[in-house]
């Protein structure tokens, strides 16, 4: 059993009843409380001078003190653990609360440790085992060290585990060698514990130093705290070298040692106090910098919000100018194309004079000129009503009269026409689907060389008529097929040929009153295939009546 400064006495307790009141005046004066506070000072520091030089100094000399001052161990442990505990529940929900602080769970965990260290303490009994007293004071010391590691990784400094791992080594090392020589020398135990914690404390203080993230009077504040913390453990150091050497102690610690566990749970408030300061002042510094970074998005945002709005308006112009162009193409299309209708039609009036051949050519041109018409009223322009007038007509009669259209251009040697079945019937507008295939062809033909054929193949698959224009030209580059049909788009690769990027736009509009697509993909031997896809007769005349009572 350990043994306390002299015999069994009751801690903390006054006995005031022996005082005479020659010695402490009226319990109701003011001077009562000032003379009770100077003669327990004197007191104290009376006796712990005489027991310094006796083992057993007896009881209290001084008529005021009738029974020894002690603190009681367990009683402060109790606290220690307590506080310790509370500590550790507080650093979980500020880290739980702030993840992105991933430090403070080091500071948690070292909270937890300090508490179960001295948990185990506190329900141990008078004689413990050796294991038993290595495990509780190095899960105290492995607390520590938590500490220290979360400050480092807080203050973002250098992080020195190895160090306490080490020292975790040399206290399990030192105090097992100590356990095995004498169970009862408690001295060299407390002073392998002093080097410890002078190390460690001396970590935390060099990175506090080193700190600029912080202000200098919290880094300071710190400093003094942990600077306490090693002057109190080497003072607990000093008492058991000086302590007598007939003086007995126990395999644990006893009550004397109980004002340095009190100074240590002060120590841990302290601690903990200025550890919460640095945590609030680093998320002020997120929040400000958070904030700034904030009002500078406001900011970008409300100058691409500028350029938006610019940009909208010249979208805008841009269309209008696009419009009027329509408007001007439309209207600049219809004179020309009058006059060359009116001249047709005065030859005509005089065909009989004319030979056989200049009147088929008369009526190829009267036939284009009756497909540009149409064009311009239901595409081109917006000042009229489109109109979809679906028939039901054979394959090879809106071939053949593709066929007659470039035959009379003096194009038509080029093409090759294969149709598996020329009655094959679908319900289309004539002169909308044959302006689609028309557009298709002659875009194969301005993009494929002068000696290559151009291929349509016609056929029946899943329901719809499928109308495929096969050439073997410098085709589409993948990057852009997808783009291919957009309003004035042309392929990069052809820049240097004249177009205007409409005649693919037209024929998917147009395709669209059929409920048909358009389809477009790489040749296998280079070039480009356009698939026009055509729903099934009954099918698309049902949709054509619905499309055209709609328009």
């Amino acid at each position: 059993m350990p043994v306390p400064f002299g015999p069994a006495r009751a801690p903390f307790e006054w006995n005031l009843t022996r005082c005479k009141s020659s010695i402490i005046p009226a319990i109701n004066s003011d001077e009562f409380l000032l003379n009770l506070a100077a003669r327990t000072g004197a007191c104290l520091a009376a006796e712990l001078l005489r027991f310094s030089r006796s083992p057993d100094p007896g009881r209290w000399s001084d008529p005021l003190c009738t029974y020894s001052v002690m603190l009681d161990l367990r009683t402060i442990l109790v606290v220690l653990f307590a506080t310790a505990s509370m500590q550790a529940v507080v650093w979980i929900f500020v880290w739980r609360a702030w993840r992105h602080l991933y430090e403070l769970r080091f500071l948690a965990a070292g909270f937890i440790a300090i508490a179960a260290g001295v948990l185990w303490m506190v329900l141990r009994g008078d004689e413990p085992a050796a294991w038993a007293i290595i495990v509780h004071n190095t899960t105290i010391k492995l607390g520590l060290i938590l500490l220290a590691e979360g400050l480092a990784r807080f203050l973002g400094q250098p992080r020195h585990s190895w160090i306490g791992i080490s020292l975790l080594i040399f206290q399990v090392a030192a105090w097992s060698a100590a356990l095995t020589n004498d169970p009862n020398d408690v001295a060299t135990r407390i002073h392998a514990s002093t080097f410890v914690t002078l190390v460690i404390m001396s970590m935390m203080c060099l990175g506090l130093l080193r700190d600029r993230t912080q202000p200098m009077l919290l880094r300071w504040i710190t400093i003094s705290v942990l600077a306490e913390y090693m002057l109190a453990s080497l003072a607990q150091s000093v008492i058991e070298v000086y302590l007598p050497s007939q003086f007995q102690s126990g395999p644990i610690l006893a009550d004397r040692n109980a004002w340095y566990l009190l100074q240590a749970t002060l120590f841990l408030i302290a601690l903990f106090a200025c550890l919460l300061f640095m945590v609030s002042l680093r998320l002020s510094s997120d929040l400000r910098d958070k904030n700034q970074a904030l009002l500078e998005e406001i900011e970008e945002r409300g100058r691409l919000e500028g350029r938006l709005s610019a940009s909208l308006g010249v979208e805008r112009a841009l269309r209008e100018e696009q419009a009027d162009f329509m408007r001007v193409v439309s209207h600049e299309f219809r004179t020309p194309l009058a006059v060359i209708r009116n001249a047709a039609d005065m030859i005509g009036l005089v065909g009989d004079k004319s030979p056989g051949a200049t009147r088929e050519r008369l009526s190829g041109i009267s036939e284009a000129l009756d497909r540009l018409f149409s064009l311009i009223d239901r595409f081109m322009a917006d000042d009229k009503d489109s109109r979809f007038q679906p028939e039901r007509m054979q394959v090879g009669s809106l071939l053949g009269d593709v066929r007659l259209h470039f035959d009379m251009t003096g194009r038509g040697d080029r093409l090759l026409f294969t149709m598996e079945d020329q009655t094959l019937c679908f319900c289309v507008d004539p002169d909308m689907l044959a302006t689609v295939v028309i557009n298709l062809i002659d875009n194969a033909l301005k993009y494929s060389p002068h000696d290559q054929p151009i291929r349509i193949e016609t056929r029946e698959e899943q329901g719809s008529v499928v109308i495929e224009v096969r050439d073997q030209g410098m085709g589409i580059p993948a990057a852009e097929i997808d783009r291919i049909g957009r309003r004035f788009f042309r392929a990069s690769n052809a820049k240097g040929i004249m177009g205007t990027g409409l005649g693919l736009y037209s024929a998917r509009k147009l395709l669209t009153y059929h409920n048909a697509t358009l389809h477009l993909r790489p040749g296998e031997a280079g070039g480009t295939i356009a698939s026009v896809r055509v729903p099934h007769p009954q099918v698309a005349w049902e949709q054509s009546m619905v499309q055209g009572e709609a328009a």
